[in-house]
């Protein structure tokens, strides 16, 4: 018996990197997991990986899992991307949002374009998506929403730190409004049994997105493997919602908590 047996997730982001850790994980486990990303073929973008790969990943290991290629920045897609899984595997008890699209330059650089692409995706897809999933969850008695947060949402030290010429404000502010609107949304939904939590890696993640980013390398002895990242999600995404939610959690904080799904 797996901690998810019987219940169908959406992870956003989940053609590499923390997106497909935790679409593996949630898969052994027992979800039916809707595997959500732009990327469907090798030639579609600079860094490795598919959606189609993670879902022959889950396949091969047993598992169920759909891939659904979706843009997270058109309300659009979004709309598809909850329809089609509901079609294709059942209603989503569970919704992971760690799609992002980030740049890193200074406020004065950054151009229109980006900030809104960075917010659309970021933002506005995890409120659009919870809009989504939540009448499925109200009628199933439960359901459990997953933010994927950053540190980076932290209010920075003044003087500041090496970490703020990497050009991270609109990437922190990003961060920042997806924590307040997860405890907002999560005081809402409390007496729905529907917990909403955000989730950081205590370490950066050795992704394909942080290495193209020159945040970290493969051998930073500073990281932090996406496997504790996707442990952390199982926990927030299994327990009781009641119980566990409200949370803006930290991956190796919560692991030492002892909190088992």
């Amino acid at each position: 018996m797996g901690a998810l047996d019987g219940r169908v997730a959406i992870v956003t982001g989940a053609s590499r990197g923390i997106g497909a850790e935790i679409a593996r994980l949630f898969a052994a486990e027992g979800a039916a997991v809707a595997v959500a990303a732009r990327t469907t073929e090798p030639s579609a973008s600079p860094l490795p990986g598919t959606i189609g790969e993670t879902v022959a990943q889950i396949r091969a290991a047993g598992g169920t899992a759909e891939p659904i290629p979706a843009d997270l920045s058109k309300p659009g897609d979004r709309e598809r991307l909850v329809d089609e899984t509901g079609h294709r595997l059942g209603v989503p008890a569970i919704l992971v949002n760690n799609a992002a699209v980030s740049y890193f330059t200074p406020v004065e650089d950054f151009s229109p374009k980006r900030y809104a692409l960075m917010f659309a995706v970021q933002v506005e897809a995890p409120f659009h998506l919870a809009r989504l999933v939540l009448p499925g969850m109200r009628e199933r008695g439960a359901g459990w929403i997953l933010n994927v947060s950053s540190v980076a949402a932290r209010h920075p030290s003044i003087p500041p730190g090496a970490f703020a010429e990497l050009g991270a404000t609109v990437y922190g502010m990003c961060k920042a409004a997806l924590e307040r609107f997860s405890t907002g949304l999560a005081a809402e939904l409390y007496k729905d049994n529907i917990a909403v939590n955000a989730l950081a890696p205590t370490k950066v993640v050795p992704t394909p997105g942080t290495i193209f980013h020159h945040l970290t390398s493969e051998d930073d002895p500073n990281s932090e493997p996406a496997t504790v990242m996707a442990q952390a999600a199982l926990v927030l995404c299994s327990g009781d919602p009641a119980s566990l939610t409200g949370r803006i959690a930290y991956s190796q904080d919560l692991i030492r908590e002892g909190t088992t799904p």
